[in-house]
């Protein structure tokens, strides 16, 4: 019964190193992430106690070497998977934290340039003495779109970032001609972002560089795609686009901050 017991520690322990992978898959759940690294880290250290105590009072007992040899065998396997699992757990939180602090960034950057937009907005009114457009970028729209457009733009605002990319989506369906058409793809992207759907932000940027290369906007879509590359951890495929970026808009005010970003980058 003594040796049941202890093969049960060692089998909950080993189950623990084995439900590894599937913390691993929600990185960037961050408070989820959070709550299992700390879950793992307390079985972990309860289940090698448990062994260490068993393999103690095991030590005071005789005639049961060969066992004893056993679990000791077992338990330093045991350890070096600890080892190694607490090694994979200081990297997951280091991951998180550098997802955090890239997520930061591009919402300092959104909030940026959707400031610039509402003071140029209020300086046109101004000079024209008349209700403010819906923004600087409408100019040139229809009526109609630009409501639509600034419709859809305010769901962004206030953080509705599904119900944003439902909006763009439905402006494009309705104005595919307009003027504001490769505005809208850009902000179906950010919105992508601002749910941590960094795929499909990646996605929505690059449709907006194929269709409309000479965009204004283009060179801000290049830029969120390396901000979603670099919060994904694939900091190999943002630094080749920062310098894409660089290359094809090197007059924009989007190369400049690839320039600073590039500058905390290894040279090549």
């Amino acid at each position: 019964m003594r040796w049941a017991g202890a093969r049960q520690a060692a089998a909950f322990a080993l189950g623990c190193a084995l439900a590894w992978p599937a913390l691993s898959q929600g990185l960037f759940d961050d408070n989820e992430a959070r709550r299992r690294i700390e879950l793992l880290r307390q079985q972990v250290e309860a289940s090698q106690k448990a062994l260490e105590d068993r393999l103690g009072k095991l030590e005071s007992s005789t005639g049961e070497r060969s066992a004893l040899l056993d679990l000791a065998g077992q338990l330093e396997g045991l350890r070096a998977e600890i080892a190694r699992i607490r090694g994979q757990i200081e990297v997951l939180a280091n991951q998180i934290e550098t997802a955090d602090r890239r997520q930061k960034d591009l919402y300092v950057d959104i909030d940026t340039r959707l400031r610039k937009l509402e003071q140029a907005r209020e300086q046109q009114a101004a000079s024209a003495d008349k209700p403010p457009a819906a923004s600087s970028e409408v100019e040139g729209a229809t009526p109609g779109e630009a409501k639509a457009y600034q419709a859809a733009l305010d769901q962004f605002k206030l953080g509705n970032y599904p119900m944003a990319v439902s909006a763009m989506q439905g402006f494009l369906v309705t104005y595919p001609g307009s003027s504001l058409a490769p505005n809208a793809q850009y902000w179906i992207g950010m919105a992508y972002s601002g749910q941590r759907d960094y795929k499909s932000a990646i996605a929505a940027q690059r449709k907006l560089l194929a269709a409309w290369p000479d965009s204004p906007k283009a060179p801000d879509a290049m830029l969120s795609i390396a901000s979603a590359q670099e919060t994904m951890g694939e900091r190999r495929a943002a630094q080749k686009t920062l310098e894409e970026l660089i290359g094809r808009y090197p007059s924009s005010s989007a190369a400049t901050s690839a320039k600073q970003r590039l500058s905390a980058y290894p040279k090549r």
